[in-house]
């Protein structure tokens, strides 16, 4: 027997959690005296809802689970957002929290205990792909360990479980550690339908979305594309899913006129592990070719929001692996594909607003190409160019907060993205999110995690006051004061570079990247915001 804190750190690690972000409160200190040799490292964040980001963060640099503990009450209202961005961008963690003792709560009535909530799940429930509210040890242990079953069963999402403070304490048997999860394997005549579309087709073009990151189905989908010849258009989640110089890889947002134009031409579209949701879609006003071929592992996702004409529920990698194997090899040329993209690309250095942002995103691909970088980039104007337009090179290598668009959250998920070690990684902010999550350089410092964080100042929220230019407003409540912000990382131990332009930007960054440990680099710099913009999707 074991106490209930302990079984819980035991079932995540069993899961291969390795590194858990909390805070302690006073109902949760049973975690912090239960951890120890075999458990999951401890990192303490300076705020809860980074607790819930850098679980996030790392569970999409590993691919695995994430995990967060947080206190009662405001402990746990306090990562509602980040939990939020968990869920709309499909990321597999689970929140365990605590809750007021069993034996002051009082059935429908809210006592005042300290922390005590109406109904502190119920916060979750919007989000959540689940929830469980334990109050017994056994359904203490036994909650989190379905909870990082449902979190890692696609199609993923955070899963909330909270824990009365009273139940930690008790004595509980070890669980069962959670079963392995086999892929969803496609009917047979799904599959079938989709091979006789695919072959009807003179020309197809593949939409890729996260599921095939997911599903770890990058090498399958090169193979498809290269028998099919087949241009490759990828969603924001899907970014890296083909190297950047493969010779399919449109490697260009949707939202750009050359590659709209390009795919309502194609006589169908092969969309594998996407919803398709607004801001890949103009909000579903994209021209569309005349056939869809969709493949997904949520039943809801297939057809949320266009209806296919084959519909195939699976795992990506099984689907693309049958579908490569099923299907003829087609005589192909890329030539029309390197046409489209040279002319897009020089449009794009022409254009007033694009030729300034090329330059900046040339010195952060200069610098990321020769390292082993994870990019973690916040809703920023710098951010959405790199998001969509920079040079991603591998798998989960780019981490975008395009779920649900939350501001100041690459600070927070850089910590848990460089929590495993595995390679440096670059948090590009602007000058107002970064602010929102200031006091983790304490955590960066603290734990020498290699995190190099690119502060892009303009002066305050710049894509709102493009928004106010575009509509004849007054600049109101978009220009901030800021502090010194060479100051500010010196005064928690960390060393920073303060560039002049953008000529010094690639240097900057390689120094810093190379170093592994935390640095920051500051630029001044306004950029005009991209067409992967609402305001800028009709321009």
């Amino acid at each position: 027997m074991t106490t209930v804190a302990r079984a819980v750190l035991d079932v995540l690690r069993g899961t291969g959690v390795t590194t858990v972000f909390g805070l302690p409160g006073v109902h949760n200190l049973s975690f912090w005296r239960e951890a120890g040799p075999g458990t999951p490292e401890l990192v303490v964040v300076r705020h809860e809802q980074t607790a819930v980001y850098a679980a996030d963060g790392l569970a999409r640099v590993s691919g695995g689970l994430g995990a967060a503990l947080t206190t009662t009450g405001p402990g746990a209202a306090n990562t509602v957002a980040a939990f939020g961005e968990a869920a709309a961008s499909g990321t597999p963690l689970v929140l365990a929290a605590s809750e007021i003792p069993t034996t002051l709560a009082r059935p429908g009535v809210v006592r005042g205990v300290l922390h005590e909530s109406r109904d502190q799940a119920g916060l979750f429930e919007p989000l959540a792909k689940a929830v469980r509210r334990p109050r017994t040890a056994d359904d203490a242990v036994r909650a989190v360990a379905e909870a990082a079953q449902i979190a890692m069963t696609c199609p993923r999402g955070p899963v909330y479980v909270d824990i009365p403070t009273d139940v930690l304490d008790l004595e509980a048997a070890p669980a069962s550690p959670p079963r392995a999860i086999a892929p969803r394997a496609p009917e047979s005549g799904q599959l079938e339908r989709a091979v006789a579309a695919i072959e009807a087709a003179p020309s197809v073009v593949i939409w890729a979305g996260g599921g095939v990151v997911q599903a770890g189905a990058t090498a399958e989908l090169a193979a498809l594309a290269e028998r099919l010849g087949a241009p490759v258009v990828t969603t924001f989640a899907g970014r890296g899913v083909l190297p950047p110089d493969h010779p399919w890889l449109v490697g260009l947002p949707p939202h750009e006129p050359e590659v709209a134009a390009y795919l309502a031409r194609a006589d169908l579209l092969l969309a594998v592990g996407t919803a398709f949701d607004g801001p890949m879609t103009r909000n579903w006003s994209m021209p569309m070719p005349r056939s869809l071929v969709a493949v997904n592992v949520s039943e809801p996702d297939l057809s949320a929001n266009y209806r296919p004409d084959v519909g195939v529920l699976g795992d990506a990698r099984f689907v693309l692996a049958e579908l490569t194997a099923r299907l003829a090899q087609r005589a192909s040329d890329p030539a029309e594909l390197d046409v489209l993209r040279a002319e897009a690309w020089a449009r794009l250095r022409d254009d007033p607003g694009g030729g300034p942002a090329l330059e900046f995103l040339e010195g952060v691909n200069a610098a990321v190409s020769n390292t082993d970088a994870t990019v973690v980039v916040d809703m920023t104007i710098p951010g959405y160019w790199y998001g969509g337009y920079g040079r991603i090179p591998g798998p989960r290598r780019l981490q975008y907060p395009i779920g649900w668009g939350t501001l100041g959250s690459a600070l927070p998920a850089s910590v848990g993205a460089a929590a495993l070690r595995e390679g440096p990684v670059l948090a590009l902010c602007g000058d107002g999110g970064f602010m929102y999550a200031v006091g983790e350089l304490a955590v960066l410092r603290q734990e020498n995690l290699p995190v190099t964080v690119l502060v892009v100042d303009d002066g305050g929220y710049g894509m709102l006051r493009y928004d106010q230019d575009r509509a004849g407003d007054q600049h109101r409540g978009v220009d901030l004061y800021r502090p010194d912000f060479g100051a500010l990382a010196a005064s928690f131990g960390i060393t920073s570079a303060v560039i002049r332009g953008v000529d010094e930007l690639e240097a900057a960054l390689a120094d810093a990247l190379a170093a592994r440990e935390p640095r920051m680099v500051v630029l001044p710099l306004a950029l005009t915001p991209p067409r992967t913009t609402s305001p800028r999707w009709h321009d």
